[in-house]
């Protein structure tokens, strides 16, 4: 599946959208400028993440959750703390965003694929090149055990992932 078929498929959902990222880093033509300001102190307007913004706001106005837990090494890479600085803005248009450090999902034994869980059933496995971190493309995994294993995963996850605030605290 491309990105502009995944992106048809995200605003196809009814009810929730539930992101697991669990890459270090990702790498997209769109966010190469906006890190590189990112680690340069040098201002950002997010002009360029508007789109997903008003994406959630509008459906978050039509009643549907969007959440997302990032599972993360601490101390923060400089890619997390970028991260986090777009995520406020997310967060401000009504997704839910929590952090989970790497070494408690591994306690935990919370191995989630890079995906998106959409109402509660389709599991979209998000495939990315280990080389240089671009997404490289999307499948619908249709293994029920997979996606039960995910489904499970969601409320062990959510419920001792921290929210962005929190996170920064512990981890400034």
């Amino acid at each position: 599946m491309s990105e502009a078929e995944l992106g048809g498929l995200l605003s196809s959902f009814s009810r929730s959208a539930r992101r697991f990222e669990v890459r270090e880093r990702y790498n997209s033509e769109v966010g190469r400028e906006p890190f590189r300001r990112f680690l340069a102190g040098e201002p950002d307007d997010f002009a360029w993440h508007r789109g997903w913004m008003e994406m959630v706001e509008r459906d978050r106005r039509a009643g549907k959750t969007w959440q997302r837990i990032r599972i993360v090494s601490v101390p923060p890479s400089d890619y997390t703390r970028y991260g986090l600085a777009v995520a406020r803005h997310s967060v401000r248009a009504g997704e839910d965003i929590r952090y989970l450090r790497r070494d408690l999902a591994a306690q935990l034994k919370v191995e989630p694929y890079e995906a998106w869980l959409l109402d509660d059933q389709t599991l979209v496995r998000l495939d990315f090149n280990d080389e240089d971190d671009t997404f490289v493309g999307a499948q619908i995994v249709r293994d029920p055990e997979t996606v039960d294993r995910h489904r499970a995963w969601w409320p062990v996850a959510w419920q001792l992932a921290e929210p962005i605030d929190a996170f920064v605290a512990a981890y400034p």
